[in-house]
C-alpha cells in the first residue's frame, strides 16, 4: 500500500500567524520573506517540525497559498526536502456559495482516492460534508489552532490515523 497523503497548510499550522505578535513562540524562528508591494511578511517556523513530520510515515504535499513558493521558503527551515503542492490554480482564494473552503475541492481531486490527512486552520463542517461526499477513501480533517500552531497532540492524531488504516 501507498503512504497515505498528508496535506499541510503553512500559515496557522506551521506559522502560528495569530500567536501575540510581541511573542514568539517557544522552539520557533522567525523569517522575513519579501512581499512586492508591501513590508516583509514575518513567519515563525519550528524546525523540529520537519523531522517530526517525516516520521509520520506519509508523502508529504503542500496545501498552501503559498503553492510552489512553500518550497523557497518553508521547506529549507524544516529541513524538508522540495515537496510536491496543490497547484488550487484559479481556484486560490475562490468564494464557494455551499461554504466550502476553496482548497477543499483541489485537495480531494489531488488525493484521487488515496487516504489523506489534512492539516489546517480553516475547515468546517462544510468540508467535511464533502469530503465524505466525493472522496471514497479514509480522510482526517485536522484543525489547527493558528494561536499555537501544530503541537505534541496533534502529532499524535496524525499517527493514530495513519496507524488505522489497513494495507491493501
Amino acid at each position: 500500500m501507498s503512504r497515505p497523503l498528508l496535506f499541510l497548510d503553512v500559515d496557522g499550522p506551521l506559522n502560528p500567524y495569530a500567536a501575540r505578535p510581541e511573542r514568539r513562540p517557544e522552539g520557533y524562528t522567525t523569517i522575513r520573506v519579501p512581499l512586492n508591494s508591501r513590508r516583509p511578511l514575518r513567519v515563525w517556523l519550528n524546525p523540529a517540525h520537519g523531522p517530526a513530520l517525516s516520521a509520520l510515515g506519509y508523502e508529504l504535499c503542500w496545501a498552501t497559498s503559498w503553492m510552489a513558493e512553500a518550497n523557497r521558503w518553508i521547506a529549507p527551515v524544516l529541513g524538508l526536502p522540495e515537496l510536491p503542492y496543490v497547484d488550487f490554480g484559479t481556484g486560490l482564494f475562490a468564494h464557494r456559495p455551499d461554504g466550502v473552503h476553496w482548497k477543499t475541492e483541489a485537495i480531494v481531486a489531488h488525493a484521487g482516492g488515496r487516504p489523506f490527512a489534512w492539516v489546517d486552520d480553516e475547515q468546517s463542517p462544510a468540508d467535511t460534508a464533502f469530503v465524505t461526499g466525493h472522496h471514497p477513501g479514509p480522510a482526517l480533517l485536522h484543525h489547527v489552532d493558528p494561536r499555537i500552531g501544530l503541537r505534541e497532540g496533534d502529532f499524535g492524531a496524525l499517527a493514530q490515523f495513519a496507524a488505522g488504516l489497513s494495507p491493501a
